[in-house]
C-alpha cells in the first residue's frame, strides 16, 4: 500500500485528537485511579473508526494504510495515555493481525469485523508464571480428543485480559516437540472452563487490565488451531516485527509527550531570579534528550516504511524497539529530574509517565532479548 500525504495523515492526527479531549482526558485520571476504563469505551472507539484501522474492507475495515496506526498509537502516547496506547496496540497490532495472517475464513469473517467495531475486544495468552521471553517453555498443553483440543494451564500479565472476549491461546499440543510442538488457538471467552484471574495491580499503566488466565479443560473444537497444529512458535516470530515496531513507536510519542510537557514548565518556573530555560544545564539537557529523540524518530520512520513494503527483519524490529524503550526511559529520567520536586508529585503528569515508562523494556520482549535477536544477525547462534 502506498504511503499516505502528509495532508491526510494530518487529518487523521487532528480527528484523533479531538476523540481524546472529548472522550479519554477528562476522565483518564478517575480511570487510573480505579484501574480500569470502562468497557464501553471500546465501543466509542470503533465508532470513531479508531479500531484495527488497515483492517480490509472485506472484514469490515477500511483498508487503510499502517500509518494509521502508528498515528493512534503515537497520539495516544503522546497525549499520556500510556495505558489506553497499551491496550489499544495489543487489540489492533497483535490480535487483529495474527487472526487476518493465519486463521481461517471462518475464524476471519467470525471475529475480524467484531473486533473492528469494538463487540469484540482481542488479548493474545502467551506469558506464564513461569515463561516470558522464553516460549518454548510454555507448560499449557492442548490435548487432541477426537475433534477438540483440550486445553489445560494458566497464564498471566494479559494485557486486556478483563475486558477481552476472543484469545489467542498459546498451548503445547506436543510438549515434547520443542518449538514444532506449540499451537495457536482462538478461543471465545465464554469457554467453558476459562477463567479470568483478577485485574493485577501494577505500578504503572494502571488504566489498563492486566490479568491472570486460567483453562481447565477448556474444550475447542479443531476449527479453532490459528495457522496449523504445530506451527505456533514460528507464526509468533512472523508476527513479532509489527508487535514490536508498534511498542517503539509508543516509545517515540510517549517521550515527544514528556518533552513538551518539559519545555513548557522550564519556561515558566522561576529559579535564581529567571526561569529554568535560561539555565546552562536545563538547555544542555534538553537539547541532548531533543538528539536522541530525533535519531530514535528516524530509526522508526525508516522501519515503518519497511514494514509498509513487507521488507522490515525480526532484527531491524527488534533494534527500534531496544533503541526506543531505553530512550524513553532515559528521556523521561532527565526531564524529571528538570522538575525537581514537583516531578515527584502525583499531580503532575510527568510522574505518571516515569512510572508508565519503565514496563517498556519488559514486555514485548526485553531489551536484553532484543539485544540477543540483534547479535544474531551478526554473529550467528
Amino acid at each position: 500500500m502506498e504511503s499516505l500525504s502528509d495532508t491526510e495523515k494530518e487529518v487523521f492526527r487532528d480527528s484523533v485528537m479531538k476523540f481524546l479531549d472529548k472522550e479519554v482526558s477528562p476522565f483518564y485520571d478517575k480511570w487510573e485511579r480505579e484501574e480500569i476504563w470502562p468497557r464501553d469505551l471500546w465501543l466509542r472507539l470503533g465508532e470513531a473508526g479508531f479500531l484495527c484501522v488497515d483492517m480490509p474492507t472485506a472484514y469490515g475495515g477500511y483498508g487503510a494504510s499502517f500509518e494509521l496506526s502508528c498515528i493512534l498509537v503515537h497520539e495516544f502516547a503522546r497525549a499520556g495515555l500510556g495505558a489506553l496506547a497499551s491496550g489499544i496496540s495489543v487489540h489492533s497490532d497483535i490480535v487483529a493481525p495474527y487472526i487476518l495472517h493465519l486463521g481461517s475464513a471462518e475464524q476471519k469473517e467470525q471475529i475480524l469485523p467484531r473486533m473492528v467495531t469494538g463487540e469484540f475486544v482481542g488479548a493474545i495468552a502467551m506469558t506464564e508464571p513461569g515463561a516470558g521471553s522464553d516460549l518454548q517453555n510454555i507448560k499449557t498443553t492442548a490435548v487432541r480428543d477426537g475433534d477438540e483440543f483440550v486445553i489445560n494451564g494458566s497464564k498471566t500479565f494479559i494485557t486486556n485480559g478483563q475486558h477481552s472476549d476472543v484469545v489467542i491461546v498459546a498451548a503445547k499440543t506436543d510438549p515434547k516437540a520443542g518449538a514444532r510442538g506449540m499451537t495457536l488457538f482462538t478461543m471465545n471467552c465464554d469457554s467453558p472452563g476459562f477463567r479470568r484471574g483478577k485485574n493485577l495491580e501494577k505500578m504503572g499503566l494502571n488504566s489498563g487490565d492486566t490479568s491472570e488466565m486460567s483453562f481447565e479443560d477448556v474444550r475447542l473444537p479443531v476449527a479453532k488451531v490459528l495457522g496449523g497444529e504445530g506451527e505456533g512458535f514460528a507464526n509468533l516470530m512472523n508476527e513479532l516485527p509489527r508487535e514490536r515496531l508498534i511498542l517503539g513507536v509508543g516509545c517515540v510519542g510517549a517521550a515527544d509527550g514528556i518533552l513538551e510537557q518539559t519545555v513548557s514548565y522550564v519556561s515558566e518556573r522561576q529559579a535564581f531570579g529567571e526561569p529554568l530555560s535560561r539555565l546552562q544545564n536545563t538547555r544542555f539537557e534538553l537539547a541532548e534528550v531533543k538528539t536522541d529523540l530525533e535519531l530514535n524518530r528516524a530509526l522508526m520512520e525508516k522501519c515503518i516504511d519497511k514494514y509498509i513494503d513487507g521488507s522490515l527483519s525480526t532484527e531491524e524490529a527488534s533494534m527500534v524497539k531496544l533503541a526506543s524503550s531505553e530512550m524513553q526511559g532515559k528521556v523521561v529520567d532527565r526531564c524529571l529530574q528538570l522538575f525537581g520536586g514537583y516531578g515527584y508529585m502525583k499531580e503532575y503528569p510527568i510522574a505518571r509517565a516515569y512510572v508508565d515508562a519503565r514496563v517498556q523494556r519488559i514486555y514485548g520482549g526485553t531489551s536484553e532479548v532484543m539485544k540477543e535477536l540483534i547479535a544474531r544477525s551478526l554473529v550467528g547462534r
